[in-house]
């Protein structure tokens, strides 16, 4: 329990020490946008490197040269964990937007950095308002914003990790419509850390895997039709290498 307890702390200790830093960070947004995006891409990372040491996370990456510097990109990940997005997120090469849930805007201090990294907030139960919310993530691909989606909705409880809910392909119109490669992450051992034995935190061993870009364009149009069933087969192809 004492990893866990000094995440908390930590994360509690940051959150209101990073209070005066949001109104440094809101001028700088006023004039340099830009900047502003980098900055706290910065200091966020920093924080979520500091949780996954606290967690004695040894993380393996594999295929980080598959993720493309000078444009904005699609990532698609399977998702088992709360630490999938705090190991994903720390290794962002440029600002990127995760897809969360919506009940992550009633925190108080975290929604205003996840605002400021133009994070989008999903609500599940209106299909109306995810639209909305896909829409919203065209246009900050259009404008230089990576996007990030977890496209299974929640975490998988399979026994294996090979077991993946199916994507929903709603997703991936992101890409379909901007153009913007789509980068399959293939995370192992993320709930091993948490989640198999709550509330405890245990260090463990996590592979993170890029996979190479997708271009559905480039795609058979069989495979365009369904691109989260062929994305959902390059995670798993992935993740079966893992268990070898």
């Amino acid at each position: 329990m004492i990893r866990f307890f000094l995440i908390i702390f930590f994360v509690i200790c940051f959150l209101i020490a990073s209070i005066p830093i949001f109104l440094v960070e809101w001028l700088i947004g006023k004039h340099y946008p830009a900047v502003r995006d980098k900055s706290s891409l910065r200091i966020v990372q920093w924080a979520l490197q500091v949780i996954s040491r606290l967690a004695g996370i040894d993380l393996t990456v594999i295929g980080e040269e598959n993720v493309p510097k000078d444009t904005p990109v699609l990532y698609i990940g399977n998702h088992r964990s709360y630490f999938d997005i705090i190991i994903t997120y720390a290794r962002c090469p440029r600002p990127t937007s995760y897809v969360a849930k919506k009940e992550m805007q009633k925190i108080p201090l975290l929604s205003r950095w996840m605002k400021f990294l133009h994070c989008q907030f999903l609500d599940r139960k209106d299909i109306r308002a995810g639209m909305k919310t896909i829409l919203e993530c065209i246009d900050l691909v259009k404008s230089g914003i990576s996007i990030a989606i977890f496209p299974e909705g929640t975490r998988s409880r399979g026994k294996s990790e090979l077991d993946l809910l199916p994507f929903h392909e709603g997703s991936f119109k992101v890409a379909t419509k901007t153009g913007c490669p789509i980068i399959p992450m293939a995370i192992s051992g993320s709930s091993a850390i948490f989640e198999d034995h709550t509330p405890r935190v245990k260090k463990g061993h996590v592979v993170l895997e890029y996979g190479a870009p997708i271009y559905p364009s480039e795609l058979p149009k069989e495979e365009q039709k369904a691109l989260g069933k062929y994305v959902s087969t390059e995670i798993k192809k992935m993740l079966e290498a893992h268990t070898c």
